[in-house]
């Protein structure tokens, strides 16, 4: 149990650090590891056991949530290079006006006929524009030898992007509500 708690979360899932992961891969040792650690096979087990048990399984569970989230992924590897990505960064100016431009769309959208078809369009742009992001990303962190403030920089434009999909989400649910 103890080497477990010692692995980053790649290694506990015996995946080779990158951005492009197999899914269905990590979801099935996810499985496996769960199968191993759950508390509730330690319930007969001496107390330290048990608390083992119950820290594996809490690590196994973060290292599945973060390795299955797109931009939890991107954090964790910028941190696994010593990246603090809570720095301030200064955003260049254009993408700083996109943004200004997508939330003015997303506001105005509930005053148009055709709120739901607008809103799916700005959806389909948002997510391409995600894509495009993870792509450099991912080639990025491929290479090994990459600029950090630049993989970082990528890393806050997608921060970005997901929030304002969070806010696309919401705004569906009121104009479907």
């Amino acid at each position: 149990m103890q080497p477990l708690l010692k692995q980053n979360f790649f290694e506990l899932f015996r995946l080779s650090p990158g951005y492009l992961i197999d899914v269905s891969e990590l979801a099935s040792r996810y499985r496996e590891l769960q199968q191993v650690v759950h508390p509730d096979r330690f319930a007969n087990a001496s107390e330290q056991e048990r608390r083992l048990s119950m820290q594996a399984a809490a690590h196994v569970n973060e290292a599945f949530q973060t390795l299955k989230s797109p931009l939890l992924r991107a954090r964790y590897l910028l941190e696994l290079q010593g990246v603090a990505v809570d720095q301030p960064l200064t955003m260049p100016a254009d993408f700083l006006m996109e943004q200004i431009d997508l939330r003015e769309q997303l506001q105005a959208l509930p005053a148009q006929a055709d709120a739901l078809l607008a809103l799916m369009r700005l959806r389909d742009d948002l997510e391409q524009r995600i894509r495009d992001l993870q792509q450099a990303f991912a080639a990025m962190i491929a290479v090994g030898d990459y600029d950090a403030m630049q993989a970082l920089l990528i890393f806050n434009k997608m921060q970005f992007l997901y929030r304002l999909q969070d806010e696309v989400d919401s705004q569906e649910e009121q104009l479907s509500g």
